[in-house]
């Protein structure tokens, strides 16, 4: 048995899909980008008169989806301290690697959830990085 998760206070999903799943002790976010969840405006962006990216904010971006992840977590009763693994999805990898792991550290500076991150073409909204990722939602935050 699970149960959706679903909050105002992260960004709308942009397909049919909730914020997040909790099965038993689980909780699966769905990928989660750095849009704001009030205006859905992406932090740093600039675009040109066609919608293509002239230049973006990656420190910015960072900042913004790690909030909204922390959002979706507790509206789900977890916390940042219950992250077990988070899969980094960047759309370029030489330009923002440095930047988007000087501010990782920063926030999982006491927890060191696993992590893979890998480079994609692209997302479903002009975003340079989006998040998946797996928490605990028991107390100690131990999955055993």
């Amino acid at each position: 048995m699970s149960e959706v998760v679903r909050t105002s206070s992260a960004p709308k999903p942009v397909g049919a899909y909730p914020h997040a799943r909790r099965v038993g002790d689980l909780l699966f976010l769905s990928g989660l980008g750095p849009r704001s969840p009030e205006t859905d405006a992406i932090p740093g962006l600039v675009l040109d008169d066609n919608g293509e990216i002239l230049e973006y904010d990656m420190a910015a971006q960072c900042h913004a989806v790690f909030a909204n992840v922390r959002s979706v977590l507790e509206a789900a009763g977890s916390d940042w301290g219950q992250l077990v693994d988070v899969t980094v999805f960047l759309t370029d990898m030489d330009r923002d690697f440095e930047t988007f792991n000087r501010i990782y550290a920063e926030y999982f500076n006491d927890n060191q959830p696993c992590r893979t991150t890998v480079e994609i073409n692209c997302l479903p909204t002009p975003i340079a990085i989006e998040l998946k990722c797996i928490a605990t939602t028991g107390e100690d935050g131990d999955p055993e």
